[in-house]
């Protein structure tokens, strides 16, 4: 009987692949102007200028001034996707899984947490 090998994916692999997936579309990166610290997030577009949803930085016009310091296009520095996770790539599989959380899942999770820990300890009141 044969056994048949399967590639093995190492946790390096899995954090490069999932690194290449994320840069590979920069019309979805966050963009910052360095002037103020105003951030361009595709997904929300600037409506105050007419910029649909979904409009990606490097479809803008090179017209484009920022909506808060006026800079122009050149201005803006581009930051990543929006809702990667946070730290290093090689990280990414290591402890509970925590380390996949985007910054807001991590923030619920955090707060979540000390609800429950309150609710807890606040319940030993009821006992006699």
């Amino acid at each position: 009987m044969t056994s048949v090998q399967r590639p093995r994916i190492t946790r390096a692999a899995e954090a490069e692949a999932m690194a290449g997936q994320l840069e590979s579309d920069p019309g979805g990166h966050s963009y910052e102007c360095r002037s103020c610290g105003y951030r361009y997030e595709p997904a929300e577009g600037v409506a105050k200028l007419g910029i649909p949803r979904g409009t990606g930085f490097t479809a803008l016009p090179d017209s484009f001034l920022c909506p808060v310091c006026r800079s122009p296009k050149a201005a803006f520095v581009g930051v990543g996707p929006q809702n990667r996770p946070s730290g290093f790539t090689q990280n990414l599989n290591y402890g509970l899984g925590v380390n996949r959380l985007t910054p807001g899942q991590k923030t619920i999770l955090i707060f979540g947490g000390l609800v429950l820990a309150a609710a807890f300890l606040l319940s030993f009141y009821s006992l006699h």
